[in-house]
């Protein structure tokens, strides 16, 4: 039996929220947990579940608590929920800041029902999905280190990573999935999953999106290799 991805959506337009729940609501490997409409009542009813969703598709503008700092409590007290930005601003200093704040990946409201289910299964597969736009955003330095990551870029040598965590994080960068690294190195899920965990411990990510971020900020991955 497929695994479903269970979500929920964060938006206090009810008419694009019940039309999101009902697209998504025809696909069957998504669970629609819960609706809410803003980031207060989002946060009430993570604080009131033993099974918080895997996914939660967030707007940013929302009354009493809006997207940006819902994002940044939950990616704290809750780290295994994965967020997808989902908006109608394209800008790209929101972009950065919903990124910077813990965003695995950002969807425009204009976007197609196709590209926000296949948006969905890469998070729910991969751990994040950036497009080209996101991409841009992150390579043009446009999302701020923290005073830590800035403290790692200036340690960062030939031996700072080892060849084996560079060529994962490439692997990663490239939206491959454990599985998938595994079988291109010749070596277990298992031990992809430990070099994926020192790479968070060495680099302070707090999830393999912020890998993303490092990677292309410190230029062991160029703009130009990813192919989307």
């Amino acid at each position: 039996m497929e695994e479903k991805i269970k979500i929920v959506i964060a938006d206090d337009e009810l008419l694009f929220q019940k039309g999101i729940s009902f697209i998504l609501s025809r696909e069957k490997n998504i669970e629609i947990m819960n609706e809410v409409g803003n980031g207060q009542e989002l946060m009430d009813y993570l604080n009131s579940v033993n099974d918080v969703p895997d996914i939660i598709l967030m707007d940013l503008k929302m009354p009493y608590l809006n997207g940006v700092e819902a994002t940044k409590l939950i990616t704290t007290k809750f780290p295994t929920i994965k967020i997808i930005a989902l908006t109608s601003y394209n800008t790209d200093s929101f972009i950065a800041n919903m990124i910077h704040v813990g965003a695995v990946s950002y969807l425009v409201k204009n976007a197609t029902p196709k590209e926000m289910i296949d948006t969905i299964n890469e998070v729910f597969d991969k751990g994040f999905y950036y497009n080209d736009v996101v991409l841009k955003v992150i390579n043009d330095g446009l999302i701020s280190p923290n005073s830590k990551s800035k403290l790692n870029k200036s340690l960062f040598s030939e031996d700072y990573l080892t060849n084996r965590e560079k060529e994962i994080l490439q692997l990663i960068c490239l939206q491959h999935s454990t599985a998938e690294i595994a079988e291109k190195l010749f070596i277990s899920p298992r031990t992809v999953e430990g070099h994926r965990n020192s790479l968070l411990l060495k680099t302070e990510s707090r999830n393999v999106a912020g890998l993303v971020v490092f990677a292309l900020q410190n230029k062991i991955i160029e703009f130009d290799d990813f192919s989307l």
